[in-house]
């Protein structure tokens, strides 16, 4: 674990998989935080990272969005939650790698400020886990559907554990539905 004034840093079982959260400054008012600062970043990191799209989405509860990744253009991503919660999992498809097939999951909500970051070369996917969620990452390459892949969910080699409750089911579209096993899925 490290730490800046303003970012804490800890490492998950993937080594450079990071969860940062970010110093939050709060009073009677309400709250204030710097959710990116390319300087602290780095310093916390030693990620020295060029991030060249933001985007948002929006989803309904137990939306599963992913495993997604692009062989080409390969995107580092540094994810976070503005309203509601999700269950943001990272996977490790990189061969040469010392967690490969590993994963690591944790919840980022509106309410913890929670980032990850997710550097190029792993699946990433999420489970809302709150009604609904706003879920914002900054990457490292711009979007490239031609090369884009995706994962299996819940193939049983990887068995990752979402948290659904019993009875309950994904809500997902065709191309997550449609995810390769991880047998059949192209790695790095």
């Amino acid at each position: 674990m490290s730490t800046t004034s303003k970012l804490l840093v800890t490492p998950t079982a993937i080594h450079d998989v990071l969860i940062i959260e970010p110093k939050v400054f709060g009073d009677e008012r309400g709250w204030f935080t710097e959710s990116f600062n390319a300087q602290d970043f780095a310093a916390a990191t030693g990620l020295n990272m060029e991030f060249v799209q933001d985007n948002h989405s929006f989803s309904r509860q137990w939306t599963l969005r992913g495993l997604h990744y692009q062989l080409e253009q390969t995107q580092g991503k540094l994810v976070r939650v503005v309203a509601g919660s999700v269950f943001d999992v990272a996977v490790d498809i990189r061969k040469d790698s010392p967690t490969y097939g590993k994963w690591v999951g944790v919840e980022l909500s509106a309410q913890n400020h929670k980032q990850m970051w997710v550097p190029p070369g792993l699946a990433h996917g999420f489970l809302v886990l709150s009604e609904t969620a706003e879920f914002l990452y900054k990457t490292t390459d711009y979007y490239h559907p031609q090369s884009e892949a995706c994962l299996a969910w819940n193939d049983p080699q990887m068995n990752i554990k979402w948290p659904f409750p019993q009875g309950i089911s994904p809500n997902m579209n065709a191309k997550d539905s449609a995810g390769l096993s991880w047998d059949a899925a192209p790695k790095f």
